[in-house]
């Protein structure tokens, strides 16, 4: 971590800019998964992604996380951050509320990675790939 992270307070970012870092933190983990899996075609990958990696998943996953308790005060109040966060863009694919959850869900991820919490970025980020491999986010 440089300097200039050690004095950074990354409570205080903005929830859209945790989101921006969590998206990649994120998405790191699931492309590494999906390769160790052996999915090797670029459009293979790229479809099976979205099982993980989409707005409806991630919330899926937020719910899942609320219901099996595995997220602490501090790690919902960023969740809330990145949820009520002022977004200029719009959900492409899904309504606003999904977009918002998801986008939470991103924020989270980025203060964990931003905040030098990798293990926990790791945890949670295999915790979603098992729930999604499970089926339980199509429910």
């Amino acid at each position: 971590m440089t300097e200039q992270a050690e004095k950074t307070d990354f409570r205080q970012i903005n929830g859209v800019a945790l989101a921006y870092m969590g998206d990649a933190a994120y998405e790191v983990h699931i492309r590494q998964h999906l390769i160790e899996a052996g999915i090797a075609k670029p459009n293979h990958l790229q479809k099976t992604a979205t099982h993980y990696v989409s707005a409806k998943a991630q919330a899926a996953l937020i719910a899942l996380m609320e219901e099996d308790k595995i997220l602490s005060d501090a790690e919902w109040t960023m969740f809330k951050r990145g949820r009520n966060a002022k977004s200029y863009t719009h959900a492409k694919n899904t309504d606003v509320v999904t977009y918002r959850i998801s986008t939470g869900f991103e924020a989270l991820m980025g203060y964990l990675a931003l905040s030098g919490q990798h293990d926990r970025v790791t945890e949670l980020s295999n915790w979603c790939i098992e729930q999604v491999e499970a089926g339980r986010t199509n429910k």
